[in-house]
């Protein structure tokens, strides 16, 4: 077990035994003394509290670490660091404390407050005792105790506090500047709390451990595709709201997150703590110390899933047809059935010419009503690599009687031999009949049963739900469209072919159970075939939903924060005035590819995770709005900035029929907020896609120089060629 781990379990029971105490007895000396007596039972355990998960930042004296508190900011645990130097003067707490120590020496003075408390800002102390606080030995405080702390000696320290409130909401603390009293002022009324770091070496053993594990980079995506940690899910500090609770549903997971330095990480973890995340800690020295420390760091996104086709294909042998065969078949009037497994609105974009849009999980489920005859060729296809082979493989897999190969290197390789694409296309399979249906029911129950996938009813889903020591996903892996006409209650949209392709843009637990749903047998059992297959221990297909099971429409969609205070707001026609006068400012927080494409005339794009440093540049005149897609992430920006939010968002600019002005304009941020695909790109596309494609057949190589990560997909090589 890892030593955060033991730690966890470790402060979990002394708060239980603590919680116990003073459900008896109220918070007085004598209870205080029981408490004190638990807290230096739990400090005595040393070796659960390295001082390298502890440490002071450079330049300062001390540093305040979170290790636990209840939902109603009750018994709040600190690790409290310090360097030789730190002291602070007299000060109470207004809550009652216990301290211990576990590693160091911290000497105490303590002062009763002796003045009648008649005049505001000043007060009279008198020294009653002197405690050294070590390993072995705590002191006890009631709200009202005054007491100094100060660090000696030449070694750092580090001790546990426990408070009967959270050290962030104690506004009427106060300290004395002497020690006889005089003026006093409010203390420390929202001190920087930190989260315990973990270092490479221990998050590298977590990493193989088999227990539930998220990962998170909290930088934006663009930084995070030039290097990251293999099974790091991107959920960037910007948008963390936005994703958190479908990410990471369970706040007792255990949760370490990384950034280049810590900093970003810090920030997170104090967004997470406030809403109610308590098992975190941050990777010391960041991606660059992983690197250091001899690990391998990997480019590009989603790279999991990258890695898995790569591995399908050399394990399976999937077979494949290059760009110029298949034109030359298509040009000949061959009978060949080209199935693109990209969603719809990436097929738009561009498609092989004559092919039909078949996301991957539909693969199985529609092909036996689009290919009637076992003599046709079937050519799936994406826009590079993955899904091409992953698609073709399930096909084999499912025991389609046709020759199925994928596309070699999908539309990049198309576009890359000089052919034609098209644009705009709307060509879907149908679905599938009652004779095609059951096939293809037949033939997923056959390929889930192989990879272990297992089956679960209504009431059996509740019980895994109901376990308040493992995390269960909930995914509809139906289309987005099939999803909003009607899903069962606490089930995610995450199509069955995306959920393969990006998984860890989905589920950010490792090893943590995945429940699918779908509405027909098919879908369901076929991805979880291929999660099963990517290591996920525990997939499930849900069956036996009752006809009158109550289902919820529209967009599920769970954003931390909405619900506290609500920023101003202004409606786009009160901002087209505001604009028009020059009296506001606009700043834009879609992401740089989504500003490219269009935003409110005369806005600034910027990254929300850096306001701090891009409003400077701005310079804003008159009031400051926000904006972005929706106008949810321009509300939580509008509340911490100190400004407002256009209603709607740029959507509700645009539906209100005013322009929008395209281009990189006034970039107030770098535009590495999101990574740019090959055919984002203005300029170099081809070269970018070589490089994309190269980059995908590169990573099984560089997959088994990280063995923490393993896949099986059963040996079982095509037949055909």
């Amino acid at each position: 077990m890892a030593v955060i781990d033991e730690r966890a379990a470790a402060v979990a029971q002394t708060i239980e035994t603590v919680r116990a105490m003073l459900s008896r007895h109220a918070p007085d000396r004598e209870t205080l003394e029981q408490v004190k007596a638990a807290l230096t039972g739990l400090a005595k355990q040393s070796e659960l509290f390295p001082l390298g998960n502890f440490p002071v930042p450079p330049g300062k004296r001390g540093a305040i670490y979170h290790l636990a508190e209840d939902a109603d900011g009750s018994l709040a645990l600190y690790g409290s660091a310090g360097v030789p130097g730190k002291a602070q003067p007299p000060h109470n707490h207004t809550t009652w404390a216990a301290i211990s120590g576990v590693h160091g020496e911290e000497h105490n003075v303590f002062y009763d407050r002796v003045d009648d408390r008649s005049r505001d800002g000043v007060g009279q102390l008198k020294k009653t005792h002197e405690v050294t606080v070590h390993r072995g030995n705590g002191v006890a405080l009631m709200p009202d105790d005054f007491h100094t702390i100060a660090v000696g000696g030449t070694q750092p320290t580090l001790h546990l506090h426990l408070y009967g409130h959270t050290l962030e909401d104690l506004p009427g603390r106060i300290g004395f500047g002497a020690p006889e009293g005089g003026a006093y002022r409010v203390f420390m009324e929202k001190p920087d709390i930190l989260s315990p770091l973990v270092t490479p070496q221990e998050l590298r053993a977590m990493l193989g451990d088999g227990a539930e594990l998220a990962l998170l980079d909290v930088r934006e995506e663009g930084v995070f595709a030039k290097g990251h940690l293999l099974t790091g899910s991107c959920v960037p500090l910007s948008r963390l709201e936005l994703r958190l609770e479908d990410l990471v549903p369970r706040r007792a997971s255990r949760v370490v997150l990384c950034d280049d330095d810590g900093a970003l990480a810090q920030r997170a973890a104090a967004v997470m703590r406030r809403h109610g995340w308590r098992n975190i800690s941050v990777l010391a020295g960041g991606v660059p110390g992983w690197k250091l420390a001899g690990y391998e760091l990997f480019t590009g996104v989603y790279v999991p899933s990258k890695a898995f086709g790569e591995y399908v294909e050399h394990e399976c042998g999937t077979p494949r047809i290059s760009a110029a065969e298949l034109k030359a078949k298509l040009d000949a009037g061959e009978d060949v059935v080209v199935l693109d497994s990209r969603p719809l609105s990436e097929y738009r974009v561009m498609n092989i010419p004559g092919a039909l849009d078949c996301p991957g999980a539909e693969l199985v489920y529609r092909a036996h009503e689009v290919v009637k005859d076992p003599r046709t060729l079937v050519v799936v296809n994406c826009a590079g690599r993955t899904r091409s082979i992953i698609g073709a493989q399930s096909l084999i897999n499912a025991g389609l009687p046709n020759r199925v190969v994928a596309l070699q290197n999908g539309t990049m390789g198309w576009h890359l031999a000089g052919f034609e694409l098209e644009h705009g296309q709307a060509r879907h399979a149908p679905a599938p009949g009652a004779a095609a249906l059951a096939r293809a029911r037949e033939a997923a129950t056959q390929v889930a049963g192989r990879h272990g996938v297992r089956t679960v009813d209504i009431p059996g889903l509740e019980r895994l739900r109901a376990d308040p020591a493992r995390t269960t996903y909930c995914f509809d892996v139906r289309s987005p469209e099939e999803y909003r006409e009607g899903h069962l209650p606490g089930f995610v949209c995450a199509p069955g072919g995306q959920l393969v392709q990006a998984t860890d843009l989905y589920a950010a637990v490792r090893n943590a159970r995945i429940v699918l749903a779908d509405a027909d047998g098919v879908r369901a059992r076929m991805t979880g075939s291929w999660l099963a297959q990517m290591g996920w221990p525990e997939v499930y297909a849900l069956e036996g939903a009752p006809a009158g099971q109550e289902l919820t429409r529209g967009d599920a969609r769970r954003v931390l924060g909405l619900d506290e205070a609500a920023a101003p707001s202004v409606d786009a026609r009160e901002l087209e005035r505001w604009l028009a006068s020059g009296e506001a400012t606009v700043v834009d927080l879609a992401t740089s590819l989504q500003y490219r494409d269009g935003h409110v005339p005369g806005a600034w794009f910027a990254v929300r995770a850096r306001l701090k440093e891009a409003l400077p540049k701005i310079g804003a005149t008159g009031p400051l709005v926000f904006t972005s897609p929706d106008g949810v992430l321009a509300q939580l920006a509008a509340k911490e900035a100190g400004g407002a939010a256009l209603a709607g968002g740029t959507a509700a600019w645009e539906a209100a029929g005013l322009p929008l002005e395209g281009g990189a304009t006034r970039m107030a941020c770098e535009a590495d907020d999101v990574y740019y695909r090959p055919y984002d790109r203005q300029s170099q596309i081809e070269q970018a896609m070589k490089d994309y494609l190269d980059w995908e057949v590169a990573l099984v190589e560089q997959l088994r120089r990280e063995n923490y990560l393993r896949f099986d997909c059963g040996g079982r090589r095509a037949t055909g060629s």
